[in-house]
């Protein structure tokens, strides 16, 4: 596998020689600074590729060009902002940068409710509590029927939970909610939001679908000339929130998703913790079933609990086999090599990180400490390498080479 790192442009906290320095040989990013309305020009991709370049790693993946609220909705201004998204990848992919990460979330991307959760082993990391997030939903932000959407347990224990809340914590709560996480496409005040969630109303599921339907159809045989792997990321959590549909959760959805527009260009983001932190999904099933559609893949897993709240785990330490999941990624990687493509290899990143040692007291991106990825790259490293060793790997890659 392609061991890469994200890295969020110049004002990253962390350098790109870290990246390097803990074995990462290609880099995921994206010119998060440039507004949705316009095309990234070549010079703009070829000066941060320079960048990425410079330090000794290559530009492998585009997380992301970000998919604005217009195509969601769809509508007059969709194929506007469609076409300004098919420029982007043009030129993205005649730079050579050919794998585009993207998601379809509405309003808010990558969601948590705590920041710097203790774990028993005294590292801080992420976590969505779903009592927490009821709690605002309802009874701060007082969402227009949003008790509708949640049964009365969790309502009452939502207001009891609310009560033990200090000022200072709802402040929290609400910034790390609705401000934005690093990578997500928009940060809002809570009457900005409230305005975005209503631009939703009416939407359904089928309606957020049939939008998808229509940017792939727009997208994918675009991304097919150039050469170019799109790869949708799931929805994180992969549950409605605020009341919003959500159409990349499920096996289904990625079912439907990959059949809408048959061509291998048409590609998933197998992100292990996302999908992993819904209890009815098997991760290791739908990386066998999808495998020949990952054309990027995250890797962190997740411990869940039964009301839907869930805390980012160690690398190798959650609910999903990371083990199997290597492996058939690896076979996958195999296949595709004897298949004689040139791109056979599968571009993956240590999908955030606890915080550990001296990062707790540095200011850092939420996830994107350096400590806690690289602690997370070398725990994936050796998977990869003691699965390469094994006689039951090497028998079948000989197997597929024969």
């Amino acid at each position: 596998m392609e061991s890469c790192w994200r890295w969020f442009g110049p004002k990253d906290l962390v350098p790109l020689i870290h990246a390097r320095q803990g074995g990462a040989t290609g880099i995921v990013t994206a010119l998060h600074e440039i507004s949705y309305s316009r095309v990234w020009t070549p010079e703009e991709i070829e000066a941060r590729k320079t960048l990425v370049e410079a330090a000794g790693m290559r530009w492998s993946v585009c997380e992301s060009i970000p998919v604005p609220s217009v195509i969601k909705l769809g509508g007059a201004g969709a194929l506007q902002a469609i076409g300004v998204w098919k420029d982007t990848l043009v030129n993205l992919a005649r730079s050579g940068i050919k794998t585009i990460c993207y998601n379809f979330m509405p309003v808010v991307d990558w969601t948590r409710t705590d920041l710097r959760f203790e774990m028993p082993t005294t590292a801080l990391a992420l976590r969505f509590d779903m009592v927490e997030f009821v709690a605002y939903d309802v009874f701060i932000l007082r969402r227009k029927g949003a008790e509708a959407n949640y049964g009365p347990e969790l309502l009452q224990r939502a207001e009891e939970r609310l009560k033990g809340l200090s000022e200072e914590a709802v402040r929290r709560l609400e910034s790390n909610i609705i401000a934005g996480l690093p990578g997500g496409e928009d940060s809002y005040g809570r009457e900005a939001i409230r305005a975005a969630i209503e631009s939703f109303d009416g939407v359904t599921t089928e309606d957020l679908q049939a939008s998808l339907d229509d940017f792939l159809r727009e997208v994918v045989p675009v991304a097919a000339e150039v050469g170019a792997r799109l790869a949708i990321h799931p929805d994180d959590p992969p549950i409605s929130l605020f009341g919003l549909p959500r159409v990349v959760s499920t096996a289904d959805d990625l079912r439907r998703i990959v059949s809408s527009v048959d061509h291998p260009a048409n590609g998933l983001t197998l992100c292990v913790g996302s999908l992993g932190s819904r209890a009815d999904n098997d991760v290791l099933a739908m990386a066998r079933e999808f495998a020949p559609r990952i054309n990027f893949a995250h890797l962190r897993d997740v411990a869940i609990e039964p009301d839907g709240s869930f805390v980012e785990a160690a690398h190798l330490e959650g609910r999903s086999d990371m083990y199997a999941i290597l492996r058939t990624l690896l076979a996958e990687e195999a296949r595709r090599r004897t298949g004689g493509r040139p791109d056979h290899l599968i571009p993956m990143r240590p999908d955030h990180g606890h915080l550990i040692g001296d990062d707790v007291d540095k200011p850092t991106n939420p996830g994107y400490s350096l400590i806690g990825r690289l602690k997370g790259l070398a725990e994936l490293h050796g998977v990869i390498h003691a699965i390469g060793k094994t006689d039951e790997y090497s028998r079948y890659w000989k197997r597929l080479e024969d």
